[in-house]
């Protein structure tokens, strides 16, 4: 069975992805090898602050945009139990979260809702 996808396993991905080594990437980066190793293995909590993970996301070549960045930055909300900032600045998505959540938790939605969550999807 498939280990679930953390903030840190993400984080040791992508590093391993530019080949680099834990001490190598740290010494590049002037980053401290054990909060590294710590980050990676989710014993600590990633970054708090947007300009500290867009830090790291330079470090690991992650592009703006990319699939990789909304990954990096979505993990770093989920481990933090927070819902992505460019989400919740949509104030028209914000409204449809309590049927996401219905959705996930699997209680019944009307396609009516479903319908009208997907519209509001594909706009953002």
């Amino acid at each position: 069975m498939a280990q679930r996808m953390t903030f840190g396993r993400f984080l040791k991905k992508m590093r391993e992805k530019r080949g680099l080594s834990l001490r190598r990437f740290c010494m590049e980066n002037n980053i401290d090898p054990g909060n590294l190793s710590r980050l990676e293995r989710g014993l600590i909590s990633p970054p708090q602050s947007r300009e500290k993970l867009e830090q790291y996301a330079s470090y690991l070549e992650i592009e703006k945009g990319s699939d990789d960045w909304y990954e990096y930055f979505d993990l770093a909300a989920a481990h933090s139990g927070k819902i992505p900032a460019d989400l919740m600045e949509d104030d028209e998505l914000v409204k449809k979260l309590p049927l996401v959540f219905r959705t996930i938790r699997g209680q019944k939605v009307s396609k009516n809702k479903l319908d009208k969550l997907a519209e509001v999807i594909r706009k953002s």
